[in-house]
């Protein structure tokens, strides 16, 4: 597995996106929110991949996780937690 490359992450700035956020015991998920992402950052230690939504809010995803996607989804599953994430652009 190749570590995720903040780089190719930053396509999602600026862009209006859908966000789920599911568990690996497929129980009860929270709905999908739409958000604006204004800008991805590597957070200080480098363990996480941050999604701004404004100065204060953001979704973070750890680097650990497998990636994959397109080029207008990204998604990764976090196998430490079972988490799965999925941020999806909205045109």
């Amino acid at each position: 597995m190749e570590p995720i490359k903040l780089k190719e992450l930053k396509r999602f700035e600026g862009t209006d996106v859908e966000l789920a956020i599911t568990d690996r015991e497929g129980g009860e998920k929270a709905p999908a929110i739409r958000k604006t992402i204004k800008y991805v950052l590597m957070c200080p230690d480098a363990t996480h991949v941050r999604f701004y939504f404004d100065k204060n809010k953001f979704l973070a995803v750890p680097v650990s996780s497998e990636f994959g996607g397109t080029d207008e989804e990204l998604t990764a599953y976090d196998a430490a937690s079972g988490l799965s994430y999925s941020v999806k652009m909205k045109r």
